[in-house]
């Protein structure tokens, strides 16, 4: 008995098409690598015009004047710590670091305090004028500081609060609110709302939710906007000539760095002028490295989320 045995025969081969455009791909990622180059070249360069001030600052307040006209940019034939000992004492930079790390430290409270509680209400909590509000506390950014110089001197004359550290932390907290509800605003509208009401179920109240559930899921932004605030504040000049030219005993870092400046002109006391400035940069630049990592994802976690 004989089988028949059948063979299938496969399915003819299928052409796959080949892509178009190939060689417009190839071009499109050849530019996008000239970007990438441009783009890290261009960084270089702000890097270096940031960097190469600070440097020479850095040099300079190990340098006697001599020095420091002739060969700006080579290292100091030996570390002068006697120019950080005349700033430290004779121009009193000790004694305006204190004032400063406590206007900025008071201020800064009190703005992150304010600012994220109107920023979480505005963002969570809708209300009659809700979006007037937030606008007129944003309006605050476009308006320039020197304008209202003249006004808020009598303001705080008025008051009873001029050359007085109270008078000064008011006016920082008011001059950095606007940036800090604009960026906490927009942060707090991130957050998930399930979170908020499962502590709402649990019986947790407004201050409740606020203070132990929303400030610590916000407290990357809380970080970024933190250091933010300190450094714009502790940089501050106009406003602290403005309203505390009377007293030298309470002036800040910034007018004291002035005021050596000044004098330098005068006494040619340069290496202790690029000292009391080293003093006055490297707090910034410790708070700025310690806390990088906290700032970036502070600045990316409103995008992400």
């Amino acid at each position: 008995m004989t089988t028949l045995q059948t063979s299938e025969t496969p399915p003819p081969p299928v052409e796959t098409p080949k892509p178009r455009g190939r060689g417009r791909g190839r071009g499109g990622r050849s530019d996008v690598k000239v970007l990438s180059s441009l783009a890290h070249i261009a960084l270089l360069v702000w890097a270096i015009i940031v960097l190469a001030p600070i440097l020479w600052t850095f040099l300079s307040s190990f340098k006697s004047v001599e020095e420091i006209f002739s060969s700006p940019w080579t290292l100091p034939a030996q570390l002068r710590w006697d120019n950080f000992e005349r700033a430290w004492t004779t121009a009193h930079v000790g004694r305006y670091l204190l004032n400063s790390i406590l206007v900025v430290s008071l201020s800064t409270f009190g703005t992150m305090l304010l600012g994220s509680m109107a920023a979480y209400v505005l963002a969570r909590y809708k209300f009659w004028f809700n979006r007037p509000i937030y606008f007129l506390f944003v309006s605050g950014l476009a308006f320039p500081v020197f304008l209202a110089l003249v006004p808020l001197f009598f303001v705080v004359k008025n008051l009873g609060l001029l050359n007085s550290y109270t008078g000064l932390i008011l006016v920082y907290i008011a001059y950095s609110l606007p940036f800090t509800i604009f960026f906490l605003s927009a942060f707090f509208k991130t957050l998930p709302n399930t979170v908020a009401e499962a502590a709402i179920m649990d019986g947790a109240g407004h201050v409740r939710l606020f203070f132990q559930v929303m400030m610590p899921m916000a407290r990357s932004g809380l970080v970024s906007i933190t250091i933010f605030n300190i450094i714009g504040q502790w940089a501050q000049y106009q406003l602290p000539v403005v309203l505390m030219s009377g007293n030298r005993d309470k002036w800040v870092i910034t007018q004291g760095i002035a005021d050596i400046s000044v004098n330098a002109g005068f006494e040619a006391d340069w290496g202790g002028l690029f000292a009391a400035l080293t003093l006055a940069i490297l707090p910034m630049i410790l708070v700025y490295a310690v806390l990088q990592r906290q700032i970036q994802a502070g600045l990316t976690s409103g995008a992400v989320k």
